[in-house]
């Protein structure tokens, strides 16, 4: 069931920060962002990572007629800009603080080469993560353009249970504890906040899923 075999419960922050590491140590900053700040823009030149602290940050881009598209959204211990590693030289997305106290460690690409330099165990944690990364992006893609609302909510939502969902010893449900509100999964999905609500009680009528500001369960 658990396709993030990798990376479950890894906080990448934990391993990647100078922090650290003493070379890095003293020179090193955290950046710290409000709600609707942007960490970079479309075409910025991508010459850093980004591991957030705390807080959460939105990825996305914009259409030719000026809408919104959000590829994903992200919370502590995650990683993002990582394309910059492969090479990427101008962003084609830009990153937006999505809290009032988002916290962000920002490496130097020519620092994160000389982090993987070397140390191939670390090297290949980065290059699972960013293919990864890649697949869960392409997999969200093609359900925005080739589905409807509610099989988007519902393939999104077996997708949070198998990053944040676990199954309870008593009952024998799943249950998903997850940093989303409303607004990011109705962002995520393609919809408006209230169709996302009518379609989460339907299924909740149904007996499909129980839910609440904290929690989600997919009922037996």
């Amino acid at each position: 069931m658990n396709s993030l075999w990798y990376f479950k419960d890894v906080n990448l922050f934990n391993i990647l920060c100078p922090h650290k590491f003493e070379q890095y140590k003293e020179c090193h900053e955290f950046d710290a962002y409000k709600k609707r700040d942007y960490i970079y823009f479309e075409e910025d030149s991508a010459n850093k990572v980004y591991l957030i602290d705390s807080g959460k940050v939105k990825l996305g881009y914009y259409t030719e007629d000026g809408e919104e598209v959000v590829k994903s959204i992200l919370s502590k211990g995650e990683l993002f800009g990582e394309k910059a590693i492969l090479g990427e030289e101008k962003r084609n997305e830009f990153a937006q603080s999505v809290d009032n106290s988002t916290s962000i460690c920002s490496i130097a690409v020519d620092t994160m080469h000389d982090l993987m330099r070397g140390n191939e165990t670390f090297t290949l944690k980065i290059y699972k993560f960013i293919g990864f990364r890649i697949k869960k992006l392409e997999r969200r893609l093609q359900l925005l353009l080739f589905k409807d609302t509610k099989t988007r909510l519902l393939e999104f939502l077996k997708e949070l249970c198998e990053e944040y969902g676990y199954e309870c010893n008593k009952t024998g449900e799943h249950v998903i504890k997850h940093p989303y509100t409303q607004k990011d999964i109705a962002s995520l999905i393609g919809t408006s906040r209230p169709t996302l609500n009518i379609i989460m009680n339907e299924l909740k009528e149904a007996s499909i899923i129980d839910f609440n500001r904290k929690e989600i369960r997919f009922l037996n």
